[in-house]
């Protein structure tokens, strides 16, 4: 049995949608339960023999400051989420709650893995061949170094590793071209440390890749720092909504362009679906000592089940396990210094 701590005040829309998702991975998964986390008045509708409700007083608001939610929210339904995999209670805490207190709070309770500088947020993008590019940093780390980049292709690499079942999981590095003179002082260290790490059999080093690549899926997983990160998830949320609003006006118009939509719609649906960002939600962050798993704020009933999806996959096939075992193995190379004192939230962005 796996057991999911839910953060069911988080997010845009809150119980409203995290109640109706829960309910529906219940009835999805039999060998899973649940821990509801949230005002009790807010949850008091929900009933099921494998759930139970954790009360919390208070909720982490999507505008508040990391101090705030960090300091003075001790009794919030993200914390207490999170202090659910930590008392071991639960094998995976989800929350659609603001990502920068969500990072910090996680940090804070469950600390991070020796080896391990900064956490990670992997979240999945949909590639040409059908399937998904693991992309991190998604933007909890803006500025990282070369050591940064390693650590997060080893993280990378065993969440693919357990998500998929493929033991080498190939790695390219985010750069403006293939060719290894290319890129910053920080990418071109970067590219020589994975390359060691290639060498050493402790990553399926690819080499540089461009833009183009996560979605062409030449990688399994692509390395770079939180900004580049965060700026492709956002485009790739735009052009499945750029498609779907495109299908709505060009049936709108003459009658000619009505049946070229009409010719078209098949091809077009078909693409729509699969850059639907809702079939990708759910982001590990990956180098904790616990498993914690972020929807999207904005996430419907849809996209939030499958927030809780990913994060059972991770549980069941024993994330943690694997991502302590990858580090090990590695441990030569990224043993450069101890990891950063957990409370040190100021780098964190919101």
């Amino acid at each position: 049995m796996v057991t999911l701590a839910v953060d069911c005040m988080g997010g845009d829309h809150g119980p409203s949608v995290t109640l109706a998702a829960c309910r529906a991975f219940l009835a999805r998964h039999e060998q899973a339960s649940l821990l509801l986390v949230g005002k009790p008045e807010a949850l008091s509708s929900f009933s099921h023999p494998r759930a139970r409700i954790v009360p919390a007083s208070e909720v982490v608001g999507m505008d508040d400051p990391i101090e705030i939610a960090l300091r003075k929210k001790k009794d919030s339904s993200m914390r207490l989420a999170i202090a659910q995999v930590k008392d071991g209670a639960a094998q995976a805490a989800v929350s659609a709650g603001n990502t920068g207190a969500l990072m910090a709070i996680a940090r804070y309770l469950l600390k991070t893995m020796d080896g391990i500088d900064r956490p990670a947020i992997a979240p999945q993008l949909p590639n040409m061949k059908g399937g998904a590019t693991t992309v991190l940093d998604l933007g909890a780390n803006v500025d990282c170094d070369a050591e940064d980049l390693l650590q997060f292709a080893v993280l990378g690499s065993a969440l693919v590793s357990a998500l998929t079942g493929n033991d080498s999981p190939s790695v390219g590095l985010l750069n403006v071209g293939e060719e290894a003179i290319k890129g910053s002082e920080t990418i071109k260290k970067a590219s020589q440390l994975l390359r060691e790490a290639g060498q050493s059999q402790d990553l399926n080093f690819h080499g540089n890749v461009e833009g183009n690549d996560i979605y062409k899926g030449t990688t399994d997983i692509v390395v770079c720092d939180g900004f580049v990160g965060n700026v492709a998830l956002k485009a790739s949320e735009g052009v499945a909504t750029m498609i779907s609003d495109f299908m709505r006006f060009e049936f709108s118009r003459s009658i000619f362009t009505k049946l070229a939509a009409i010719v078209a719609y098949p091809v077009l649906s078909s693409l729509k679906k699969r850059l639907d960002h809702r079939r990708y939600n759910g982001a590990a962050l990956l180098g904790l000592r616990g498993l914690v798993f972020k929807s999207h704020g904005s996430a419907d009933e849809m996209a939030f089940g499958y927030a809780l999806d990913r994060a059972y996959d991770a549980a069941r096939n024993n994330l943690l396990e694997r991502v302590r075992a990858r580090i090990a193995h590695a441990a030569p190379l990224l043993g450069r210094h101890e990891a950063e004192a957990p409370a040190d939230v100021t780098a964190l962005q919101d």
